[in-house]
């Protein structure tokens, strides 16, 4: 039977004093949320996974260093977010991440509040979904799936006027609908780190 700990501080203080079935509530808990979150910013389950697992044997180690007043919450995300930066920054040769996606992130991570980028995502994802269905089609061809104007034109037989016209029209209702931070929102959804 699992021990629920619905208090913040009583968490912490379990933690603190190396109680092994609070550090088992506390993976169980956010293990799959934070894993989730970290793939928002690598698209690699694998890596998602070793930053996750970082931050959780760090907490682990460090845990006689937790204040008793912690958000629990808040630093998990932020450690996954400050783990992910620090691996970029160890290995940029593997992971040819743009000064850009960098700079977006930490806006979004900065300056709204926690869990914002699983937020934005489902936001960005609703509002792809009210595009009228011939623009999102295509909308999607392009910058989920990758093709070019040029390939879609030719898959659905459509001249690439009428292909760009698209896709203009789908980042002008997008651009209307999410509002100044569009262009940040569409860049960390649509952006592979492949």
């Amino acid at each position: 039977m699992q021990e629920i700990y619905s208090d913040n501080t009583q968490l912490i203080q379990a933690l603190k004093s190396g109680n092994p079935k609070a550090y088992t509530f506390l993976v169980n808990t956010y293990h799959h949320k934070l894993c989730v979150y970290a793939y928002s910013f690598t698209h690699d389950p694998n890596l998602s996974e070793d930053i996750v697992q970082n931050v959780f044997m760090r907490i682990w180690k460090k845990r006689e260093n937790l204040k008793d007043n912690f958000a629990i919450n808040s630093f998990l995300y932020k450690s996954v977010y400050n783990e992910f930066i620090d691996q970029y920054r160890s290995q940029k040769t593997v992971y040819p991440l743009e000064k850009k996606y960098i700079d977006a992130l930490n806006e979004i991570v900065e300056n709204e509040e926690d869990h914002s980028l699983e937020r934005v995502i489902s936001l960005v994802k609703k509002e792809i979904q009210n595009l009228p269905p011939k623009c999102r089609e295509i909308f999607l061809l392009s910058k989920e799936e990758g093709l070019t104007n040029i390939e879609i034109a030719e898959y659905k037989n459509l001249s690439i006027k009428s292909v760009e016209a698209h896709i203009t029209k789908a980042f002008s209702i997008l651009r209307n609908s999410l509002g100044e931070k569009a262009n940040i929102y569409l860049f960390l959804m649509f952006r592979k780190l492949s």
